[in-house]
C-alpha cells in the first residue's frame, strides 16, 4: 500500500519573503499605475479596496488572485500577459525564478525620473516635434555608448 504524502502548502508564513511572482505582478501594477498617473487611492477605489491593499499588491506582500488581475488588466488598459512581461522562466513546477527578481526595484522603467519623462513626452502635441526630441535622446545616449 502507498503512503500518501501530506500536501504541500504553497501559501507563506507570515515571517517569509514575498514569492518573486508576487513581486513582480505587483511591481508591473505600480509601474503602469504611475504612467496613467492614477493614485493608490483612485485604483483602489476603481476595483473595491483601500489604498493599503493596493500597496501590499505592489509590494508583493499580498497575492493578487485571477478574477481581481484580470480586473485590474481591464482598469489599467492592459493584456493581463503585461504583468508576467520581463519575468525570467520559472523551472519546474513549485520552483523558483530563473532571474533575480531583486535586480527588477532596479530597473529604470520602474523609477519615478523615468514615469515622469514619458508623461512629459506624451504631453508635446507636436508629433514632428516629439519624433525630433526622441531622435535626439537616442543620438545623445549612442553618444555615451
Amino acid at each position: 500500500m502507498a503512503m500518501v504524502q501530506p500536501a504541500r502548502r504553497y501559501g507563506r508564513q507570515k515571517s517569509e519573503k514575498p514569492n518573486p511572482i508576487d513581486v513582480q505582478v505587483g511591481s508591473r501594477v505600480r509601474l503602469r499605475r504611475n504612467m496613467l498617473g492614477l493614485s493608490q487611492e483612485k485604483l483602489g477605489e476603481a476595483i473595491g479596496l483601500t489604498f493599503q491593499q493596493v500597496q501590499k499588491y505592489e509590494r508583493g506582500a499580498n497575492r493578487i488572485g485571477a478574477s481581481r488581475l484580470h480586473r485590474l488588466a481591464q482598469i489599467l488598459e492592459v493584456p493581463i500577459s503585461y504583468f508576467f512581461e520581463e519575468m525570467g522562466t520559472a523551472s519546474a513546477p513549485g520552483g523558483r525564478l530563473a532571474e533575480d527578481q531583486a535586480g527588477f526595484e532596479h530597473d529604470p522603467m520602474t523609477r519615478r525620473e523615468t514615469l515622469e519623462l514619458v508623461r512629459a513626452y506624451y504631453r508635446i502635441p507636436d508629433e514632428k516635434l516629439r519624433k525630433r526630441i526622441f531622435e535626439l535622446v537616442k543620438a545623445a545616449a549612442a553618444a555615451e555608448s
